[in-house]
């Protein structure tokens, strides 16, 4: 029988298994999870003839080191970083071919911070509620990456692989513009706070991780009104104002509720797959919403 998958060699700071991730569950307490840079993720599927929501591989800063087991293809997409296949150097952002028993190698990020890795056939890791995603909040899905975890691979589709015919992505941001609809709870700030916000003043703070993007060095908004909302509903891209002041951008695995609240919301799209691309000191800076 022949042997398949993937084994993790060096599981890097923070690897974990991420598709399109499992919506229409938040009335249960389950996030939506999925990949963060969802262009770069679909690109690396593509790149291999998966379907775009196949469940890849999500790297963080320092990527990982895998091992065939059986002669597959790979792309790596996202945050460009050096690849070697057995110390060999190989194309980034590009369909490669990766032998049985030899070794893909992904560094660190020169640019960015988040890389994916698709493997043709996609990881076949068992779904649960209809997703592969880990979920870093709810704890559904996965395990984070560890040495010597075997990932499963499944049956390679009828898509061809298309060949080093990527299309461009942005690179990572010197300065993250975060489009922002006001609302519902802009009036529990002052004026002057909301003036405030579209100064560029904040930045990506390192405590941001996979739940939501925290900001600092900006002024803090400041309430017009006292007391504490009750739980209500948060949505990806939700701007929840916890009581320090400073905006907090939510995540693919944001909680389903929270009681601080929520100044406006960034529209799921290319401005949330920058924000997972934006390093700790990067300029963050508010715009309207069109």
């Amino acid at each position: 029988m022949t042997v398949t998958g993937l084994l993790v060699v060096r599981p890097g700071a923070l690897t974990t298994v991420q598709d399109r991730g499992r919506p229409g569950y938040a009335h249960l307490g389950v996030p939506r999870s999925g990949a963060l840079d969802t262009a770069a993720h679909a690109l690396a599927n593509r790149l291999v003839g998966n379907p775009p929501g196949a469940a890849a591989l999500e790297t963080t800063l320092d990527g990982v080191s895998l091992r065939a087991r059986a002669t597959t293809v790979v792309a790596v997409t996202g945050a460009p970083c050096p690849v070697r296949i057995s110390g060999r150097p190989v194309a980034w952002g590009a369909p490669v071919r990766l032998p049985a028993g030899a070794e893909l190698e992904v560094g660190r990020a020169e640019s960015g911070l988040r890389g994916y890795v698709a493997v043709r056939g996609g990881l076949a890791v068992p779904p649960v509620l209809g997703s592969r995603s880990t979920d870093l909040l709810s704890g559904l899905g996965p395990p984070v990456l560890s040495a010597g975890m075997t990932l499963p691979v499944g049956p390679a589709g009828p898509d061809p692989v298309p060949g080093a015919d990527a299309y461009g992505l942005p690179g990572a941001p010197s300065e993250l513009l975060l489009p922002l609809r006001l609302g519902p709870r802009a009036d529990w700030f002052t004026g002057a706070s909301l003036a405030a916000l579209w100064r560029p003043s904040l930045r990506v703070s390192p405590r941001s991780n996979r739940i939501g993007l925290r900001t600092e060095g900006g002024p803090a908004l400041v309430r017009a009104r006292a007391g504490e909302l009750p739980s209500e509903g948060m949505v990806l891209g939700a701007v929840q104002v916890p009581p320090d002041g400073l905006p907090v951008v939510f995540l693919a695995d944001h909680p389903v509720t929270g009681g601080y609240p929520v100044v406006g919301v960034v529209p799921p799209g290319p401005a949330l797959d920058a924000a997972a691309q934006a390093r700790p000191g990067t300029p963050v800076r508010f715009v309207r919403a069109r």
